[in-house]
């Protein structure tokens, strides 16, 4: 990607997550990876209840998550 191209999407939030929670994306990713089964209501839910993360920051986690998947 060229330096003046601006990321969107769901990828846009990954700084500030990592910033905001102290773990890198692969971390939260990972915890996704062992929940495949879930709706993405469920796994959003999960990511703020057991690791106290905004509903922006998870949405955007579990969208990444699922395009990657279905990729």
């Amino acid at each position: 990607m060229a330096a003046d191209q601006k990321v969107k999407g769901p990828a846009s939030y990954f700084p500030s997550i990592e910033k905001t929670y102290g773990k890198p994306i692969s971390h939260w990713l990972k915890l996704l990876d062992a929940m495949k089964d879930k709706k993405h209501m469920e796994l959003v839910a999960f990511l703020k209840s057991e690791h106290k993360i905004g509903h922006g920051h998870a949405n955007a986690l579990v969208s990444h998550h699922r395009a990657q998947g279905e990729a």
